[in-house]
């Protein structure tokens, strides 16, 4: 036997916004590259009006949202990694100096968030203080100053923020985030530096911030010169994101002004702002939130949504829909002025325009001072002397944070027997239902159907082209192989009285390549770009079984751009609905197997089911067997061994990783393993006893 397995890859795009409709006929030839590219720019239309309709829907009076609320907070913080939320221990500030200029003094500190996660900082005072201050929180954008190779952070970028407060009876704590303060971190780890692997942690860097700035607001409350119940928070672009987060997660802050830091799915996902945008502007939405909730948890305490009007990142209409939807839960509580939209001229820059109204703001809320701003924020100190470390500690996990922010699931021991197995089985279902494929539709156990049948006969074989609706507006290829001269020879020599088992092969883009090679043998009009290749149309049939041939969305006719950093924005689109490529993958795999279950008789079908799959393709083929019952046996090759070196789903190894995986599957389905991974995988199922039943392939 020889069956086709081909390496999986998952291309990604940008977009045109154009309905597509591929069902119109049964001709999976491939796209030319904008069908691809039209098609998921559709599907994202789609899905983000889904959200952005349902987002705040079921509020209609002040007891709908205050029964509510704490609900959505508990899930915020679950998007950010902070569910349950890390133990509050000594912060351990440390003033490493002080520096003055006329009435202004800045003591340079740093704390611990938590044991090693050192968060630099300035914090800027009246030289005189007799009384507790109100304080405001600054938190950075992404202010790069950087001199001779050694990096200042971007709370000297930011120190006039601070000093005009300082000026003006404030006590201003201004904070570096963890990419480009003196500890230079990660921010770009789904953006720039390919660890889709976060997605799978359920770890985002807005989450770190989040935190730090939660503790920030811990030192303030601790200090003498701080008023307690009179703290607010403000900052720019990275740092109107992080305000944000803070106000939402934590009713200490009293005041608070995002500038730049906010505006709706439909700019980030439709019009393509993601690809402006690090990951710290993100939850990981698991919960699949429109960004109005977000701004809605601050509500009835003040807030004021600044923005220019020619911002490329935060547009104009995306921050005008926020404010109007969040307008509707103040005027709830009758807290109309507490909410203010400040719109001025300008870009994505930080403007005299809008520092001015902030300063306001915080002196109306704050101090109960109406008076006008008579000074401007200006830079006081030169870069050298607002550093805090003259060298960087040796235990920092700053730059490394990722790889323990958000813990991965732990077992306090394997299942040891089949009833031990189905209980944590039932567990595990129900959590990645909850947490990895929650953006799946909610039709999913909706029985499916083929359709646009084509049958062609070639010599000694029978090929249908049929397709099946997976998810609007999806409606993807399955293409079935039936090597008819081996059947009735089989049959006539052995009289056999059982169905022939049926390989199905989920395939990539590599796959479908290659088997479309094979196909051209039959049709090459079907297929006028491939050049047919008798060699893999043999290799098709001469098992003499039937051959199911899946091509999930983003494979073959709907393949998108292959562009790689259009890829890249296309995997993070996924990610702000609440999915992954890969989620949604299984999602048409499993829904393959529901079509093609409809028709196990008629099409001659009705013998045991192996699923196959290589690489990516193994991994997605193994989640998909979770989810069907139609399943007999799986066929994996170079199935990698650990979520992160897998294709992304969300939150999954805060479920289970891999080997749980596999050995759930090995409880309803008999598991063959082989390629580059065997020996890896045999040194695993030594140490679990249920994986003992895996089949190992000869190489």
């Amino acid at each position: 036997m020889r069956t086709l397995y081909l390496p999986f890859a998952a291309p990604i795009l940008f977009l045109v916004l154009s309905v597509l409709s591929p069902c119109s006929r049964a001709d999976d030839a491939p796209a030319d590259s904008t069908d691809g590219d039209r098609l998921v720019a559709d599907y994202f239309e789609q899905q983000t009006r889904l959200l952005t309709e349902r987002s705040l829907a079921d509020i209609e009076n002040l007891e709908d949202w205050t029964s509510t609320r704490e609900r959505y907070r508990q899930q915020l913080l679950d998007m950010l990694g902070l569910n349950p939320m890390p133990e509050r221990g000594e912060l351990h500030t440390t003033v490493t100096g002080v520096v003055r200029k006329g009435d202004v003094v800045v003591e340079k500190l740093h704390f611990q968030s938590m044991p090693g996660l050192y968060v630099t900082a300035n914090l800027y005072r009246p030289a005189e203080v007799d009384e507790p201050l109100p304080a405001v929180l600054y938190v950075c954008g992404h202010g790069r100053v950087v001199e001779d190779g050694i990096s200042y952070g971007n709370k000297v970028y930011y120190q006039h923020h601070g000093a005009w407060f300082a000026r003006n009876g404030y006590v201003c704590l201004v904070i570096d985030t963890i990419q480009l303060g003196e500890f230079e971190g990660i921010h770009h780890g789904t953006y720039r530096e390919k660890m889709w692997w976060w997605n799978n942690r359920g770890y985002t860097p807005a989450g770190v911030e989040a935190w730090n700035s939660t503790r920030a607001i811990d030192l303030l409350q601790a200090r003498a010169d701080v008023d307690p119940d009179r703290i607010g928070v403000t900052g720019r672009s990275g740092g109107g994101a992080y305000s944000w987060w803070l106000s939402a997660i934590d009713e200490r802050i009293q005041a608070a002004v995002p500038v730049a830091g906010i505006t709706s799915l439909h700019n980030h996902v439709v019009d393509g702002c993601v690809s402006g945008h690090c990951d710290c502007m993100y939850m990981v939405n698991t919960h699949r939130w429109d960004f109005p909730m977000v701004a809605a948890l601050v509500a009835p305490r003040p807030l004021l949504i600044s923005n220019t009007d020619r911002d490329s990142i935060f547009p104009l209409e995306g921050v005008v829909d926020v404010h109007a939807k969040v307008r509707k839960i103040y005027e709830l509580y009758g807290a109309e002025e507490n909410l203010g939209l400040q719109i001025t001229s300008g870009p994505h820059h930080d403007t005299q325009e809008l520092r001015i109204h902030a300063f306001r703001w915080m002196n109306r809320h704050l101090k109960n001072d109406e008076s006008l701003v008579d000074t401007v924020a200006t830079k006081l100190f030169d870069t050298k002397q607002l550093k805090v470390f003259d060298e960087l500690p040796k235990d920092e996990r700053v730059t490394t944070i990722h790889e323990t922010f958000v813990p991965k699931a732990t077992l306090n021991k394997s299942p040891s027997t089949p009833e031990e197995l189905a209980t944590l089985s039932e567990r595990w279902k129900k959590q990645l239902g909850e947490l990895t494929f929650a953006g799946w539709p909610d039709d999913v156990s909706t029985k499916q159907t083929l359709k646009n049948f084509e049958q062609l006969t070639h010599d000694d074989a029978e090929v249908i082209f049929a397709q099946y609706d997976s998810q609007a507006p999806y409606c993807l290829p399955l293409i079935i192989v039936r090597p008819t001269k081996v059947e009735k020879e089989t049959t006539e020599k052995k009289q056999a009285t059982t169905a022939s088992p049926v390989d199905v092969v989920v395939l990539d883009q590599a796959g479908w390549d290659r088997a479309t090679s094979g196909l051209a043998v039959v049709d090459p009009q079907r297929y006028p770009n491939m050049k047919p290749s008798q060699d893999v149309w043999n290799g098709m049939i001469e098992s003499g079984r039937p051959t199911v041939l899946i091509a999930p969305r983003g494979v073959g006719p709907t393949e998108w751009s292959r562009d790689e950093r259009e890829r890249t924005h296309i995997r993070r689109r996924f990610m702000l609905l609440g999915q992954t490529v890969a989620g949604m993958q299984i999602y048409d795999v499993v829904s393959a197997l529901k079509a093609l279950s409809g028709h196990r008789e008629d099409l001659n079908l009705a013998g045991p089911w192996t699923l196959s799959g290589t690489n990516d393709s193994a991994f997605i083929a193994l989640h998909a067997s979770v989810w069907s019952d139609s399943i007999a046996k799986l066929k994996l090759l170079n199935l990698p061994t650990s979520n992160r070196d897998s294709p992304d789903l969300l939150n999954v190894s805060r479920v289970l990783e891999l080997p749980e995986l596999l050995t759930m599957a090995t409880s309803e389905v008999t598991v063959l393993i082989g390629g580059s991974n065997q020996a890896e995988w045999r040194k695993l199922a030594g140490s679990a006893p249920l994986l003992s039943s895996i089949d190992w392939l000869v190489e």
